[in-house]
C-alpha cells in the first residue's frame, strides 16, 4: 500500500532522483542543479517558499513527488498553487499517483480559499497532457510562459533600481 503525505527532510535525496529523472524524460539530463542540501534548504529550512508531496510506496521507496509553491492573483486578490514538478517513477506510473497529488494540492487550494493550481507542459508531452486533459484542467489559450535567466538576467539584475 502506498502512502501520500507532505515530503520531510530525509525524502530530499529521493526527492532529487526524481527530479533527475524528470531531466532526462524532458531531455535535459545536464540541466539540473539542484542538490539534497539545496532541497534540504528551501524545503525544510527557517522560512520555506517551497513545499512537496510524496508517495511512498510499501517498501519505503519515493516513488511520485509533487513541489509546488504559492503565487498571488491580483484580479482575484487570493493565492493560488503553482505546481512546479510533478514526477512519477515510470515503474509506478498508472497507478493513480498522479492523480493523487493533484487531488491532494486541489484540496489544499479549496480548503485555504486558493483560487487555482497551475502549471506548465511540454507542448510535446502528449502523455501528460491526456492526463491533464482527463482530470479537468485546461489549457490557458492565449499565454506564453516567459523566463529572464542567464546572461540576460545577470545584464537586467545589475542595472541601477530605486532604493527598497
Amino acid at each position: 500500500m502506498s502512502t501520500l503525505r507532505k515530503a520531510r527532510k530525509e525524502d530530499c535525496a529521493g526527492i532529487l532522483e526524481l527530479i533527475h529523472e524528470l531531466a532526462v524524460y524532458e531531455k535535459e539530463p545536464e540541466a539540473v542543479k539542484n542538490t539534497v542540501r539545496d532541497l534540504e534548504d528551501h524545503l525544510f529550512g527557517h522560512s520555506p517558499q517551497v513545499f512537496a508531496h510524496v508517495v511512498q510506496d510499501e517498501a519505503g521507496q519515493i516513488v511520485a513527488v509533487a513541489i509546488w509553491y504559492l503565487t498571488y492573483s491580483t484580479w482575484e486578490g487570493r493565492h493560488g498553487i503553482h505546481l512546479e514538478d510533478l514526477v512519477v517513477r515510470e515503474a509506478a506510473r498508472g497507478q493513480g499517483h498522479g492523480t493523487a497529488l493533484l487531488t491532494e494540492l486541489a484540496r489544499i487550494a479549496v480548503q485555504r480559499g486558493y483560487r487555482r493550481v497551475e502549471w506548465s507542459v511540454l507542448d510535446w508531452n502528449e502523455p501528460a497532457i491526456k492526463f491533464y486533459d482527463s482530470i479537468g484542467s485546461s489549457s490557458m489559450d492565449g499565454w506564453t510562459v516567459r523566463r529572464l535567466d542567464g546572461e540576460a538576467l545577470l545584464e537586467v539584475g545589475s542595472q541601477c533600481a530605486t532604493e527598497e
